[in-house]
């Protein structure tokens, strides 16, 4: 029973930090077009890495947002390959 509920809340906070992730590349998507304040990178790439890496991509695409810089198109795919290594490895342990 204790399982259960430790699945559920990881489920939620990765639903709730891709949410979040989505929605800050998109505000600092507007706010590059409006040259207002904007995000800066590695914050959004902190958002990746504490498991917001699919929001992140999704962003990037609908958004074409950071879509030309280096650091991004590198980092957000090894970012996710990580996430989806350490949710294969704790799988696998748990059978």
């Amino acid at each position: 029973m204790a399982r259960h509920v430790i699945y559920i809340a990881v489920a939620a906070y990765l639903i709730l930090i891709n949410i979040i992730t989505f929605i800050v590349f998109g505000i600092d998507k507007r706010n590059a077009a409006c040259g207002k304040w904007r995000v800066r990178e590695i914050t959004l790439l902190e958002l990746a890495i504490i498991g917001g890496s699919i929001g992140g991509i999704a962003a990037m695409r609908v958004f074409r947002h950071k879509t030309q810089k280096m650091k991004f198109k590198i980092c957000m795919p090894l970012i996710f390959i990580l996430h989806c290594s350490v949710a294969v490895y704790l799988v696998l342990s748990i059978l």
